[in-house]
């Protein structure tokens, strides 16, 4: 992958060399102009992903003032501003007229590099939006897409366009892999909404000190490395719709703080003693199970119940087996698109072992399947040898019952395998499992006690 082009913009001759340096060794290609005009005429020639301009350019020209220029060669292009002379009335003005962020010098270098980080982050997210557009929309009006046609799809479509056009919040459920951002995608796309921003955040995957900050603001100074004004993303989203992926792995106390928002329709950024208001609709997904997360503590009912207005159940793979192989043909013309190569077909042998295999990582799963069998494909048609071994193995494997009774396994053993396999075969949900079990689940949550499964 090519590195990520960053063009700073100092009339400081040393202040762009020392940021330039600092850049280049988190793997980016930097370069530095001194003045406004070269700046333009960078921007009008060469491919840039990120501007980092200091405010005052020279002694007449300031960086808020070339933005309209700025984004009238590259739209949407991210831009960081840097000033020691920095005022809540210029960082207003910069963010108004479209600056990504604004920083207030002195910095600690790393302030920059987690800006910057953001700022890329943001553009790439930006691209492979308009990529997942433009390779799905064909089939829904230049909208995402989720294929199918079970009659679990074809009703959760049906409850998709039913649901769009309220402004009630959604909470998704369904296994890993399933699609669940597809879906709220999908939602926002058919709303009225569909025009604003949709903006998606893994709960699970920014720690809590920062998730925070992510979610409402913050002020300069609000904490330690806090060393600009940053926008929340409640405030980057008011308008449109943003996607809370992995709710349950919120913190508690966050979780009370969200459920403010949600009843007030305000956000307090950290530091800032004045709320502002946003018109926001929040989508929220688990892969968990709620009843079961709220039970142990760690989803809040009240939460719950304000999320889950309407609920949207994504089904597995595995329960819908006639979407297998129309799904697994549509992503590999998808991959095969991507590379610039002709689409093989997939052989008969391998359209039965897919359509046996259980696709515990549900349509995630199969998209890199399609995708590693493309890679190894050298003729016009797809055979078992391009498969992942986990794959190809699965036909091998022993039944649960063979394997026990040639190991002579005595019957406590038996159900312990037997339960623990169903409990993975149900994507560790202990509802689902209790229920293919026909146990209760006090029942089932007391042998995986005992099993060490807690």
């Amino acid at each position: 992958m090519a590195k990520r082009r960053v063009l700073i913009v100092d009339d400081d001759e040393e202040m762009g060399k020392l940021l330039a340096e600092h850049l280049d060794r988190e793997r980016l290609s930097t370069s530095y102009v001194t003045s406004g005009e070269e700046l333009l005429r960078r921007l009008a020639d060469e491919p840039c992903d990120l501007v980092v301009s200091d405010l005052r350019i020279g002694e007449t020209t300031e960086a808020t003032d070339l933005l309209p220029d700025i984004f009238r060669l590259r739209p949407r292009l991210p831009i960081i501003i840097i000033t020691a002379f920095g005022t809540l009335d210029s960082a207003v003005k910069a963010m108004k007229l479209g600056a990504f962020d604004y920083i207030t010098k002195p910095f600690p270098l790393e302030a920059l590099s987690l800006a910057v980080r953001r700022a890329l982050e943001h553009r790439e997210l930006e691209h492979e939006v308009a990529e997942l557009r433009r390779k799905l929309g064909e089939a829904n009006d230049g909208g995402v897409q989720i294929y199918g046609r079970s009659p679990a799809i074809v009703q959760l479509r049906m409850m998709i366009e039913r649901v769009a056009v309220s402004n009630a919040n959604i909470l998704i459920t369904g296994e890993s892999g399933v699609g669940k951002e597809v879906v709220a995608r999908m939602v926002h796309q058919a709303s009225a909404r569909a025009q604003e921003p949709f903006i998606p955040i893994n709960c699970a995957a920014i720690p809590e000190t920062l998730l925070e900050s992510e979610l409402f603001g913050h002020t300069r100074g609000a904490f330690t490395g806090a060393a600009g004004e940053r926008r929340g993303l409640f405030a980057e989203a008011d308008g449109g719709t943003l996607f809370l992926d992995e709710i349950a792995e919120m913190a508690p106390g966050l979780q009370a703080k969200l459920l403010r928002v949600l009843q007030d329709g305000e956000v307090r950024p950290l530091g800032q003693s004045r709320a502002l208001r946003v018109d926001v609709r929040v989508i929220a997904a688990t892969n968990r199970v709620p009843e079961e997360e709220m039970a142990e503590g760690r989803l809040r009912e009240d939460l719950y119940y304000r999320l889950s207005v309407v609920h949207l159940e994504v089904p597995p793979l595995r329960e819908r087996r006639e979407d297998i192989l129309p799904l697994a043909e549509t992503l590999m013309v998808q991959a095969a698109d991507e590379h610039g190569r002709e689409t093989p077909s997939l052989s008969e042998e391998v359209r039965r072992l897919l359509l046996e295999y259980p696709w515990p990582g549900n349509v995630r799963e199969l998209d890199n399947v399609m995708r590693h069998a493309l890679a190894l494909a050298q003729g016009t048609e797809i055979g078992l040898e391009e498969l992942p071994p986990r794959v190809r193995g699965h036909r091998e494997q022993r039944s649960l019952l063979g394997r026990a009774a040639s190991s002579r396994l005595r019957l406590a053993d038996m159900e312990r395998l037997y339960i623990l396999e169903v409990l993975k075969a149900e994507g560790g949900s202990r509802t689902r499992a209790a229920d293919a079990l026909g146990l209760d689940r006090k029942t089932l949550y007391r042998k995986l006690k005992s099993y060490g499964q807690e």
